[in-house]
């Protein structure tokens, strides 16, 4: 017992640092958007659709097409509509920097559309399980604690009804007929998609943060498991994502010294870009900053000239 409580008492005083510093920190909107696709990945895991971070990253620069699109034709579900399942769980009316990194992030890659060109069955399927899950993490909780979001997210478990697809009818060699039973399958990716909105509706964080989404795939059944579950977690993506803070603060910080550039210049602006979005094309910064492509092509040429600069000085 007393392991147990010095785990929680370390990840809540971990989740409390994060959520304070990120309050008023001008890397905020960039943790923000790395976040959202670490969570993004971390929730394919739960939903039995494995993908890397840096497979999300190539879709929304628009390099590749949404991962697994051909090969996972097997799939519970389709990337495409899990990750907008996942940044959806995200947005928050309270939170005026969630919403504004968002609506960048939708004009990489909107999310809502990509869901229905690639997965408009499931956007069906999933949808009412989706929106009952929220509407119950949602509501007010009668205490601020993790067990009172454990109870939540076991009672949204309990009253989740599985969309089924339909049994399929094989007939044998001798003239059977089989009915096979429909498939069900395990919503425990809903359940973790809106445990940061469960966090931030219980008052134990002020914003909602993406990442905290990596329940096991199979969560415990009962509140005292289900509550040390999220405390583990709690703990293990609090200090990955002060560890993350702290290296977006101190690139930020470098920054004057690494773009010698004039205060009209968006290099600045196109490098916070970079940090959150790596590999962006010329096309796509163009869009986010509402420049020519000839002008994108020159300041991507001298960010990168910039920068190459500064680490030779480094180096040498």
């Amino acid at each position: 017992m007393l392991g147990f409580s010095s785990l929680a008492e370390q990840a809540l005083l971990l989740l409390g640092r994060l959520d304070g510093r990120l309050a008023n920190n001008p890397a905020t909107d960039i943790w923000l958007a790395r976040a959202r696709v670490k969570g993004a990945a971390a929730l394919a895991s739960v939903a039995s659709v494995p993908i890397a971070v840096r497979d999300l990253e190539d879709w929304i620069c628009g390099r590749t097409p949404p991962p697994r699109h051909s090969e996972g034709l097997n799939d519970p579900l389709s990337i495409a509509a899990l990750v907008h399942f996942a940044l959806s769980a995200s947005e928050s009316q309270r939170d005026p920097i969630a919403r504004a990194t968002l609506n960048i992030s939708r004009q990489l890659l909107d999310d809502r559309k990509e869901a229905e060109i690639w997965a408009p069955d499931d956007l069906v399927r999933f949808g009412p399980a989706w929106r009952a899950v929220q509407a119950l993490v949602e509501a007010p909780y009668p205490a601020s604690s993790v067990q009172a979001v454990a109870e939540r997210l076991i009672a949204a478990r309990e009253g989740l009804a599985a969309p089924t697809s339909g049994g399929q009818l094989l007939t044998t060699a001798d003239g059977r007929q089989l009915q096979i039973d429909p498939r069900q399958p395990d919503l425990g990716w809903v359940i973790a998609a809106h445990v940061p909105a469960a966090l931030e509706a219980s008052g134990l964080t002020l914003r909602r943060l993406p990442s905290f989404v990596d329940l096991p795939r199979f969560p415990g059944i009962d509140a005292p498991t289900l509550t040390g579950q999220l405390f583990s977690m709690i703990q293990r993506q609090a200090a990955q994502g002060l560890a993350e803070l702290n290296r977006l603060e101190a690139r930020l910080k470098k920054l004057p010294d690494e773009l010698p550039v004039t205060k009209r210049s968006k290099a600045p602006l196109l490098m916070r870009l970079e940090l959150a979005y790596p590999g962006l094309s010329k096309m796509a910064v163009a869009r986010l900053l509402g420049i020519s492509h000839q002008g994108a092509t020159k300041l991507v040429a001298q960010l990168a000239s910039s920068l190459l600069s500064n680490n030779q000085k480094i180096s040498g």
